[in-house]
Parts: structure tokens; sequence; C-alpha cells
């Protein structure tokens, strides 16, 4: 097995003695070769598996030599758009254009094509008509089937119809991929390949399709929103692979989608070994004259122990992508992996994340979902957690501990984030004390979303008495252990169910916390959520009930000023929202007012004229503008 890079050259590829890859990786992230990265775990696999693969990252899209490098692979093409989405990747939720992409080297923005999978897959087509190509990876997987695409406001089709793929891979493909490599390298048809658990595929016919659930054709969801919602919550409950089925998506007479079930969870051995692979932990060095890719500084110095979430969040994609039942690697191979982290040059004595999709998630929910699967049509922890949630903390306890004692640690941290709810259910103080007291550095981010028990109620998310509960206990073991530590709450405006008197509520809770977020979450339509669907449909797929969706760009301005109503830009805004809202009380000089009334501003906007004036003044002279804040702070008090 290779201790290199993957060849990204065709010199590279012959430097090896190899006149032919079997496969081309074409991804549209800069080439990162370490294991928080999809195509790292797929190509070092592969190559585990005695395949050649070739590294084409970031290709001209505009270019048919680009993705020539190698000439024709032996058995196909992989297309992956990258770590992301690359349409969340270029564009922010008011569809503003992104200035830097952290997966590009440099953090150059507009290295890869919207709809990334798509272009490639196109332009694989137009050189090579019939080899096969097969596309995995976060954009194919979210969109493997009809899906609201909220860039174009419109829906779209599979990703297997628009990019003319043979096959996708969804979810954590590690087993599909080396099925379907191994059945291309015995001589296969990639068209016979219809079999493969974890995958997607295009057909003429149903001859071949056994015990399949016909989902709302294409036409239907297109023309109405009731029959989408009811598809999607089909899919939503078939992504277990103990009981999902197969599920069939029509498109006309002669174009079927068939979408087989999920892959299994891997055994713990499996998953330890997908880690223990020979990553170089870096990004290629071709990059390093472009000072390197900034995604790696994110996860350079973190460690993966799970993969899948039972939290349910109805916001995010997991459920879609990795499932709900929680994977685990043993403590040996992530031990292994600190051991390797502590030895390079430029670590500092701190590992910055030990975790997953959520940090203290350390087994699943219960035993039976290993030999039953999930519960279809419930959740484990929404509305109330499940009575036979297992709770324990203990092995991500010992875990820490072990990380805690290795030579050259000066300091665990926990970023990935916990579920506060998971914690409230544990009665002993042991995780949360070792939390407060070793792995966190002067506050902790939580994500209680809201705190409108209506809005948590479509985010999947509990009661916000359950939050404050978690805050109290914070408190009562900061206090314990002669901390001083903060809380520092994510916090989401206009999600569906959220309006303006709910979004009113929100700016409340703000200003008796005394805390005014510097950046604000608006809810973000992605591929394939819970919430997405009830975006576009105006209804909760799980009861077919209506619900309110912010949508106007307006009203969403609103909300998300009311989050920051101290900022003196955002008064129009916030003033409107409170007078629509019928919440006149809280223009005036109380302390519990939001903001004063216009008149009383004069000393506000005689600032901002000095300001404006004094910036000008400094831009002309090419001085900066330091010290604004602390002008302010004296202006206001003379």
């Amino acid at each position: 097995m290779s201790q290199g890079f993957l060849p990204v050259t065709r010199q590279e590829m012959l430097d090896r003695g190899w006149e032919q890859v079997d496969f081309v990786y074409v991804c549209g992230d800069a080439y990162l070769d370490h294991s928080s990265f999809g195509a790292a775990i797929i190509t070092r696999v592969l190559e585990a598996h005695g395949f050649r693969v070739g590294m084409i990252a970031q290709p001209d899209w505009k270019d048919e030599q680009s993705i020539q490098v190698f000439g024709m692979p032996r058995q196909g093409f992989l297309v992956s758009a990258g770590n992301m989405d690359s349409m969340v990747n270029h564009y922010t939720v008011s569809k503003k254009r992104r200035s830097s992409d952290a997966y590009t080297p440099g953090g150059v923005a507009g290295k890869r094509p919207d709809y990334a999978t798509i272009v490639y897959c196109n332009l694989i087509r137009r050189v090579y008509k019939q080899v096969p190509v097969i596309i995995g990876g976060i954009e194919a997987s979210l969109r493997r089937l009809a899906h609201y695409d909220y860039w174009s406001n419109s829906l779209k089709h599979s990703i297997l119809v628009d990019s003319q793929a043979n096959i996708l891979i969804y979810g954590m493909g590690e087993l599909a991929v080396v099925e379907v490599a191994e059945a291309l390298e015995s001589g296969m048809a990639v068209e016979d390949i219809t079999y493969v658990e974890g995958t997607a595929y295009r057909t003429k016919s149903l001859d071949a399709v056994y015990d399949a659930e016909m989902l709302p054709s294409y036409e239907e969801v297109s023309s109405d929103k009731k029959a989408y919602a009811r598809s999607f919550y089909t899919q939503y409950c078939n992504t277990d692979h103990f009981t999902a089925k197969s599920l069939v998506e029509k498109y006309n007479d002669h174009l079927y989608v068939v979408q087989n079930p999920p892959a299994r969870p891997l055994t713990q051995m499996e998953l330890d070994d997908v880690y223990a692979l020979p990553y170089m932990r870096a990004y290629h060095p071709s990059y390093e004259a472009a000072g390197g890719v900034p995604a790696l500084q994110e996860i350079k110095f973190s460690l993966t122990s799970n993969r899948g979430c039972f939290g349910g969040c109805s916001f995010c994609a997991l459920t879609f992508h990795q499932g709900r039942i929680l994977q685990t690697r043993s403590h040996e191979s992530i031990i292994a992996e600190a051991e390797q982290m502590i030895r390079e040059p430029d670590f500092k004595g701190y590992i910055h994340d030990v975790g997953g999709p959520t940090g203290n998630f350390r087994h699943p929910s219960c035993q039976k979902q290993l030999e039953h699967g999930v519960c279809t049509g419930k959740q484990c922890l929404f509305p109330k957690p499940c009575k036979n949630l297992t709770v324990d903390h203990s092995d991500y306890l010992e875990l820490l501990r072990k990380l805690r004692s290795l030579p050259g640690v000066k300091k665990v941290f926990i970023r990935s984030g916990i579920r506060f709810d998971y914690v409230m259910e544990d009665k002993d103080d042991s995780f949360i004390r070792e939390l407060c007291k070793y792995h966190i550095s002067g506050q902790l981010r939580v994500a209680p979303e809201h705190v409108a028990d209506r809005v948590l109620h479509y985010m999947g998310k509990p009661e916000n008495a359950v939050y404050e509960s978690f805050v109290k206990r914070y408190q009562r073991v900061n206090k314990m252990t002669g901390k001083k530590q903060f809380l520092v709450p994510y916090l989401m405006s206009s999600h569906p169910g959220s309006g303006l008197k709910e979004a009113v509520k929100l700016a409340e809770y703000l200003r008796d916390l005394g805390y005014m977020p510097e950046q604000v979450q608006d809810f973000y339509p992605t591929p394939s959520t819970l919430s997405t669907c009830m975006y576009y449909t105006g209804l909760d797929p799980r009861t077919m009930e209506k619900v309110y969706v912010p949508v106007n760009p307006h009203e969403k301005a609103m909300q998300r000023a009311l989050m920051q109503y101290r900022n003196p830009h955002n008064y129009d805004l916030v003033k409107e929202a409170l007078i629509k809202a019928g919440r006149e009380d809280l223009i005036g000089f109380g302390p519990e007012c939001l903001i004063a009334p216009r008149k009383e501003r004069w000393r506000e906007k005689k600032w901002e004229e000095k300001h404006d004036h004094h910036k000008k003044e400094n831009k002309s002279k090419g001085k900066g503008n330091k010290g604004n804040g602390k002008n302010r702070k004296n202006f206001r008090k003379n």
C-alpha cells in the first residue's frame, strides 16, 4: 500500500509503474489526504482493496483537457462536489456570493462550478461517452431523489437524471464503493450493478425491481406540494438499514430512479480500519505556494470518535446522510491517532475536538437498534426522551481521561457540540463536572436554537425549559469547580414556525441574557431536511399540518435584525417588526424596552456622523479606524 499522496499527474502515475489507473476521482475540493475528508477516505479504502486511483482535484470545468490527466480509467470515474454542497459553499443564505472558499488553496473562491457534481459528470461524458460514472459525497447523497433547490427556488430531478451518472453512492460510502468496484473488476456491466445497498441508479424498466415502494412520480411532486411532502416523509422513514425498503421514483414510462436500502453500519473494527489507513494528514504539497488549504487547520488536531446521530434535528441532514445509528471507534484507534498527531512538528499540545456530529454520543440510543434498527416515525429525544434511551457518559469520560494523560497533551477540547438535553437525562454530574473542569476554556457553545416552544417543536428540539434547566446545572457545577465560565447559545432566526411574535420573544431572551450575537444564523434551506420540506411546502411532513413559513426576504431581515436589536443600523427594521408584532411596549425608555423612540437617538446619529467624518479623514490620510469603539464610548460619556 502506498505511503505517499495518490498521483495527481500522469507522470506520477507512470513513476509508480502504472500505465493506467483503475479509477479517477474527480473532486470539487483541493486534495487533502486526511480522514476528515470524504475524498481521502474513499480513495484510501479503494487503494487498500488493491485498486489504483488517480486524483483530479478542482478541474477546470471549461476545459475538457482537465479531466484527461490520466486518460481513460480502466473501471470508471468517481465524482464528488467535495465536503460541502457546492451551492452552500458558494452562497450565503441571502444568496450572495461568498468571497472565500476554505476548501481551495489560499482560500480563493470560484474554483468549482455551481452544481459541481452535474457539471463534472457532463464534462466527463463529453470526452468519455461510455465510461462508468459513479457519484457520491454530500451533494449527491442529499439530492439522490427529487428535491427542493433553494437557490433556483424549484423542485429539481434526482441528481442522477441531470448528471447522467450510472450509480449514486449515498451516505458513508466505504462498503458500497468497494462492492461496486469489485463488481466492475469482475467484468460486470455497470447497468447490471443494481443490488448494492447504499446506492441509487437509473433504469428504463422495473422488471428486475422487487419489493419496492413507489413514491409519487416527479410529475406529481412537481405539481403538488402535498405529494412532495408525503414523498419526502416516506424517504425520511426509510433511512435505516434494518427497516428501509427500496424506493422508486418515476420520471416517465422509460425512466425510473431506484434507491436501494442504506448500507449497514460499520462495525467498530471496520471503522477502526478506515481510520488506520495511511493518510498523509496534510494537503498536497503543490498547494504550499498558495498558502495551503484553510480547511485543514480547522480539523488537523481534532479526532473523530463517532458517526451518526440520534438527535434528529429537523434542520439537519444527518438522518439522510449518516443515519441515526451511532458507530464508534475504539479507544485504541483514537489514542493511536492522537499519538500520531502529537508527533507532528506543529502540534502545540492542544487537541481541538474529540467528537463527531454530536460529541457526547458514544453508543446507540438503545440496544435494540443494532438488531432491529431505529424506530420508524419516532425520535429518541423528541418531543421527550424515549423511556428506552440509554444514558451513559462513562465510555466518553474514560476516553477523554486517556487522552488528557498522554505525554505532550496540555488540553483536550470538545468543540463539536454536546446535546444538553441528553446531558440532562444523566443524573450523575461526572460528565458535566469534568467537561467544565477540563474540556472548555471560558465558554461552552451549545445549540438551544430558539426559546419559543412552538418553533422548537418544528425544529425537533426540546422545550425551552430543558435548556433553562441545563443553564442552572451548568452554573451550579462551575461554581462547585471554582470556574467562572459562560454559555454561548447558537440561535436561529426565520425557521419554519417562527413568526414575528416568536422572533420578538427571542430578542427579549437576548435582552435578559445581556448577550448580543456578533453573527446571526438565519435558517438555510439545504436539500433533504425536514425543515427544508416545511419551507417549500408550508406543511409539516410528519403530520401534514400547515406551518407558518417566513419566506419574504423583508420579514426574514426583520427577524434577523431583532436578534441584533442594539445595532443602530437595524433600528428601522426592529421598530417595524415591533409595530407589526403589536409589541410597541418594547419601544421606550424602560429597562425592558429594546429600542428608544427615534427622536431620542440624536446623540447616536451625531456619533455616526462624526464617525463617518473621521473615517473619511483617516482614509484620506492612509490611517485605519482603530480606536473607534473607544471613541464611541467616550462620546457617549461626554
